[in-house]
């Protein structure tokens, strides 16, 4: 693939530079671009919502921002990472801390006399620092409203316009961050504020730009070091290297030049540069293993207390089932116990068998299938990465870097050791990016989606934010399949009869998160009136996570068949 000078590199890509496509065109009577694609309007209405449930339910997650806080406005920066009073420790990497900082400077003094940075084992606070952090939250979600509005604005053709305001307007009414940051509390919005500025930089061929923003990301918050192996090869071979191709699109021999120097060298600057800046403070007080030690807390179980729809709540579901079958048959026991060899000693603890996890973090306990170690899921993370990493090497282009992502999220969610349900939205935000390349990626897309969100729910289990959380989710749902399905692009081979089967099979299976929402949605209703409800507690949440994991398993399936096979997309 032929390199760009330092110019070309903030050249428009080559669907601006085309010739405007006759149909779509907006007549001499419609508003301007600039306003007929703006996303001020969603931003106002979006206060409305935002603004009712600011003094609803909150999770421990406010009380461990209002410690960052406490933390990093009273104690000197040498000692952020090793402060312990209260055990919502600083376990975010520096940007954060810096932003948490930055912050704690513009508390207000009522704020400050409700107890909003005050160091203590647990929070004693009330609304105005309630109204302070949600505040906090609403401003920084800005960043993700302004990076969408430039993905719009630097779209030429009003046909792609059309398509990325649907892209950037379901982005900015994602369920996933009303749910998270604004009910649970956290400031995921303007984590994937920045990941989109990456995201329009590799678009437009911005290669040190996109390099800069994504330093910049990780420095703020280390999850998305999920998706760093596929940003490192793209950068890598897209930029770094000197890899040319003919019209069969394989290898050239190019010994000489190989490697771009100059690339490499500014590239280098560039991301040392942030990381320096980040970590360069931490590292002159002699803290970074302190600081490494809270971000990497390896300790941790093997999920998280909830159950994250991903690959191990399916196994913790057979392990379940298999208990069952030892305790109900008898004729399975020395079966099982010869092929698992297992402690069978631990099936008669009635204790034991009624935890499904454990601790603060909620480690899992195995009975009869093999216990599952971070190795195992380091392994199985970097294979199924590697696999989606090689196309982008040999192809690294836009729409095959944001597939990489997909993919390298997919793994990371689906494999990884200890996932949050939230996280989610790693695989969610990059996805979107593409689902209007080709009606054939609606069908994986409306599968992650709807069973992503739906698995979010049980993060918000209060009566007050029922209505809300399943409202705001399903008009979410109906309003963008429609969007969707009007904009995408129509694919060349329409379907086959395999195609038609998964559509209509997706369809199937989405209806099916109707009657498990009001299912478990009625379990919490009469809980606090039925007794043997509140012994079933883990049931809704097992019967969420597995059903909702079948879903994401089948959405990474078909969408690993389009990206390894269809090269049309690509």
């Amino acid at each position: 693939m032929a390199k760009t000078s330092t110019g070309a590199a903030m050249s428009l890509p080559r669907e601006v530079q085309s010739k405007p496509e006759p149909k779509d065109q907006p007549s001499s009577s419609s508003p301007s671009p600039t306003d007929q694609f703006s996303l001020l309007n969603i931003w106002l209405i979006l206060l409305a919502p935002k603004l009712l449930v600011a003094v609803g339910y909150h999770s421990t997650d406010f009380d461990v921002h209002r410690n960052w806080l406490a933390i990093t406005h009273n104690l000197p920066l040498s000692q952020w990472y090793v402060e312990a009073t209260s055990q919502w420790t600083l376990d975010y990497p520096p940007f954060f801390a810096y932003f948490e900082w930055f912050l704690s400077q513009l508390v207000p003094a009522p704020v400050k006399a409700d107890g909003c940075l005050q160091i203590v084992p647990v929070g004693n606070y009330g609304l105005p620092t309630i109204y302070f952090q949600r505040a906090t939250v609403i401003a920084s979600e800005l960043v993700l409203f302004v990076a969408l509005q430039w993905f719009i604005n630097t779209c030429q053709l009003y046909l792609s316009k059309k398509r990325a305001y649907a892209i950037a307007a379901s982005l900015a009414l994602s369920p996933g961050l009303m749910l998270i940051d604004h009910i649970h509390f956290q400031y995921n919005g303007m984590m994937y504020g920045i990941l989109v500025l990456m995201l329009n930089c590799a678009r437009l061929d911005q290669h040190l730009m996109c390099g800069f923003w994504f330093a910049v990301l990780l420095c703020f918050k280390h999850i998305y070091l999920y998706l760093a192996p596929a940003v490192f090869v793209y950068l890598l071979s897209g930029y770094c290297l000197s890899l040319k191709y003919d019209n069969k699109k394989s290898l050239v021999n190019n010994v000489v030049g190989l490697i771009q120097w100059t690339n490499c060298l500014k590239l280098g600057l560039v991301v040392a540069s942030v990381f320096t800046v980040a970590f360069g403070p931490f590292a002159y007080y002699g803290v970074l293993p302190q600081l490494f030690s809270r971000l990497f807390p390896f300790s941790r179980g093997l999920t998280h207390a909830y159950w994250a729809p991903n690959i191990w709540a399916i196994y913790l579901f057979v392990d379940r089932v298999l208990i069952q079958v030892y305790k109900s048959v008898p004729l399975s026991r020395t079966i099982l116990q010869r092929v698992f060899q297992f402690n069978a000693g631990l099936l008669s603890n009635p204790d034991m068998l009624n935890k499904s996890t454990r601790g603060i973090v909620g480690d899992i306990e195995f009975f009869i299938l093999p216990t599952i170690t971070p190795q195992i899921t380091f392994i199985l993370t970097l294979f199924y990465q590697i696999m989606a990493l090689i196309p982008l090497f040999f192809q690294p282009n836009y729409k095959r870097f944001v597939g990489a992502l997909v993919l390298c999220g997919y793994a990371s969610f689906l494999f990884g050791w200890h996932v949050h349900e939230k996280a989610i939205l790693i695989v969610i935000f990059p996805i979107t990016f593409l689902v209007c390349n080709s009606k054939s990626l609606l069908a994986p897309f409306n599968l992650l989606v709807s069973c992503g969100y739906v698995s979010l729910f049980p993060l918000i289990f209060t009566p007050g934010e029922w209505i809300f959380k399943v409202t705001f989710t399903f008009m979410w749902f109906v309003i963008f399949y429609v969007a969707f399905n009007a904009v995408v692009k129509l694919p060349k081979n329409v379907g086959g009869s395999s195609g038609i089967m998964f559509h209509r099979l997706t369809q199937l299976y989405i209806l099916g998160l109707v009657p498990l929402i009001l299912f478990t949605s009625m379990m919490d209703l009469f809980e606090s009136k039925y007794e043997f409800l509140r012994k079933l507690e883990f049931l809704k949440l097992m019967l969420i996570s597995v059903y909702t994991a079948l879903g994401i398993i089948s959405s990474w399936n078909g969408f690993s068949w389009l990206y390894f096979v269809d090269e049309t997309l690509w």
